[in-house]
């Protein structure tokens, strides 16, 4: 099949990187395969102030991710941040819409450049987006695949789509794994820090502050692609790390006995799942991937959004286990993580997309 995937900027969302591993699974498969994306957007002095301060940069850029040069996929980048249009795209079998303006994009172009698809990762209907417009690109006549059993119910629930194949996310074992061990000497909880409202880090800042109070030598260790804000400044007891090295992620996951997701809102979610292959159990609110995949009292334990007594109750409760308990919470999650393969998602992703071909003329 000839496949093109439209996308917006290709930063370092998580939703980048699985589209970027589609793309090379599909590729491998045989498929001729090509991205485009816009330019990132042009920085704000906030953004340049930002750059100048932690990056020793004036620029102030949203970088493009490695992704897609780690995995040579073809990603072709427009001249500037505008529709894409028909003298932009090749044609092809199939074209995809990963967001809600490109499914804007995808729905203008010619019959030519493919059948119609809408790759949907999040319900995207943020108070900080066109809402309505949001809503009306999931109404738009583009076949949906989906990334976890949530979206699949709301896309056919909601906005009346038939049949909407789902894809679960799946962990790269050869990035994301570790040695059998034991208990951290220090209780450790580890965590992804971001100031976008969804992720919700002042939710889990309060579950760890009330966990912090029952376990005085509470550590933990956070990651994140933006600096700490002053809006949302983490203790001095939690490790940051900005922008670490994609080989250096595992290593922070090695180091926890639990991760946490406190998010409000999530299509999938992949940190928790990297964590569940590296050994760690998960304590998650119910949402995106942990609802589909964290199983109460056997790899973790699930919480309401926005319960940050629960979420503090499931950390105690794995950092007071003993050490037998605990390791069988981490055998239980690195089997949930290592059932499923990347290959295994590839090729139903590549089913869904024959299947949405099927026919097309």
């Amino acid at each position: 099949m000839r496949i093109t995937f439209l996308m917006p900027h290709a930063g370092m969302a998580g939703g980048n990187r699985v589209i970027a591993i589609y793309a090379g699974h599909l590729i491998q498969r045989g498929h001729f395969v090509e991205v485009i994306s816009q330019p990132p957007a042009k920085p704000t002095l906030y953004d340049r102030l930002n750059g100048l301060l932690f990056r020793g940069s004036w620029t102030g850029v949203a970088e493009t991710a490695p992704y897609f040069k780690d995995l040579n996929v073809p990603l072709r980048v427009i001249e500037r941040r505008r529709p894409v249009v028909n003298d932009d795209a090749p044609d092809a079998d199939i074209v995809i819409a990963t967001w809600w303006e490109t499914a804007e994009w995808v729905a203008e172009l010619s019959a030519k450049k493919g059948a119609k698809a809408y790759f949907v990762q999040h319900h995207e209907i943020f108070p900080y987006l066109p809402v309505e417009r949001c809503k009306r690109s999931y109404r738009l006549p583009l076949r949906k695949i989906v990334i976890s059993k949530w979206l699949k119910d709301l896309m056919e629930n909601e906005y009346g789509e038939k049949n909407v194949p789902l894809v679960p996310n799946s962990v790269d074992q050869t990035q994301f794994f570790s040695e059998p061990r034991g208990m951290q000497e220090i209780p450790t909880v580890g965590f992804l820090y971001s100031t976008v409202p969804f992720k919700a880090v002042d939710v889990s800042l309060s579950a760890l502050d009330l966990a912090k109070r029952q376990i005085g030598s509470l550590r933990a260790i956070a990651f994140g692609a933006e600096p700490i804000s002053p809006k949302l400044p983490l203790p001095a007891w939690v490790e940051y790390h900005h922008l670490p090295a994609q080989d250096q992620l595992r290593k922070l996951y090695s180091q926890c006995d639990v991760w946490l997701c406190g998010s409000r809102s999530e299509g999938f979610h992949l940190p928790p799942l990297e964590a569940m292959a590296c050994r760690c159990a998960v304590v998650s609110t119910r949402v995106g991937g942990p609802l589909d995949t964290v199983r109460d009292g056997i790899n973790g334990f699930l919480a309401d959004v926005d319960d940050e007594v629960g979420l503090s109750e499931g950390l105690i409760k794995v950092l007071r286990q003993n050490e037998s308990e605990w390791e069988r919470m981490s055998a239980a999650a690195l089997a949930t993580a290592t059932c499923y393969t990347w290959e295994d998602a590839a090729i139903l992703f590549e089913q869904a997309l024959k299947d949405i071909t099927q026919g097309y003329e």
